[in-house]
C-alpha cells in the first residue's frame, strides 16, 4: 500500500525552467557573460542553483567559474524575488495531486531548490495547503542525491520505504530515489530524455501525470 508520494519540483511538477534561466542569467549579465538559452537549462538545473549557476557560466565562456562564489549570493537574492517566474503546473498534475490526497495519500515536494524559493514557487503554483510537506534545500538537509530529505519526509509520516513513490525526471532523481531504497519513478515530460532515466535505473516510467494515482493503487481518470 503506498501511503506516500514525494515529488521533484523542476522538470516533475511543473515547468521551471524560465523562472531558473531568469536569475542565472541576471547574474551573467553583471559579469559581462552572454545570457544562456532558456532550453539550455533542461541540462544546468536539476543539482541545485549553484550548480545552475557554474553551468551556465562555463558555457558563456568562463570556464573555470570564476565569479561563482561572487555571484552565487545575487542569484540566489535574485530567485527569491520571483520564485515563480512563468511556472505552469503540467497537464493533469493539480488532478493527480487531488486524487492521491482525497484518497489519503500523503503528498510531499523534495526539491534542490534553496528551501525557501521551493515553497514559493509550489505554494503560488499550487496554492497553500494542497501539499503536507514542502522540503528544499538546507544547511540540513543537502542537496539530491543523498536521501536525506527523504528519509526526513518518511520519518514525519510513519511511512516505511517499500511506501513511498518518489517521482523525478533527471538522473539525480532516480539516484536520490535508489540511495534512499524507495520506488524510483521516472516522468518523461520533464527537462531529461526518457533514455536517461532508463540508464539510471528507474523502476517505473510514466508519460503522463494522469498515470500518477494508479501507482498508488487509485481508480481514477483524469477529466
Amino acid at each position: 500500500m503506498i501511503k506516500i508520494c514525494i515529488f521533484d519540483l523542476d522538470g516533475t511538477l511543473a515547468a521551471t525552467q524560465e523562472s531558473i534561466a531568469r536569475p542565472v542569467n541576471m547574474t551573467l549579465a553583471v559579469y559581462d557573460l552572454p545570457a544562456q538559452p532558456v532550453e539550455a537549462f533542461n541540462y544546468f538545473a536539476g543539482d541545485g542553483i549553484k550548480n545552475a549557476l557554474k553551468r551556465a557560466m562555463i558555457a558563456a565562456g568562463d570556464t573555470s567559474a570564476s565569479y561563482l562564489e561572487e555571484g552565487l549570493p545575487l542569484c540566489r537574492a535574485w530567485m527569491q524575488e520571483d520564485p515563480a517566474y512563468h511556472v505552469v503546473p503540467y497537464d493533469h498534475m493539480v488532478w493527480a495531486l487531488e486524487e492521491l490526497k482525497r484518497n489519503g495519500v500523503k503528498i510531499a515536494v523534495f526539491s534542490n531548490k534553496p528551501h525557501e524559493s521551493a515553497i514559493g514557487v509550489v505554494e503560488t503554483v499550487f496554492g497553500k495547503g494542497l501539499f503536507d510537506h514542502i522540503q528544499g534545500q538546507t544547511d540540513l538537509i543537502p542537496i539530491k542525491p543523498d536521501p536525506v530529505g527523504v528519509f526526513e519526509i518518511l520519518e514525519k509520516f510513519g511511512a516505511e520505504k517499500d511506501e513511498c513513490l518518489y517521482f523525478g525526471d533527471t538522473n539525480t532523481d532516480m539516484l536520490t530515489a535508489h540511495n534512499a531504497g524507495v520506488t524510483a519513478v521516472g516522468v518523461t515530460w520533464g527537462f531529461r530524455p526518457r533514455s536517461e532515466l532508463e540508464e539510471y535505473g528507474a523502476d517505473i516510467i510514466i508519460d503522463s501525470a494522469a498515470e500518477i494515482p494508479g501507482l498508488a493503487g487509485i481508480d481514477a481518470a483524469a477529466q
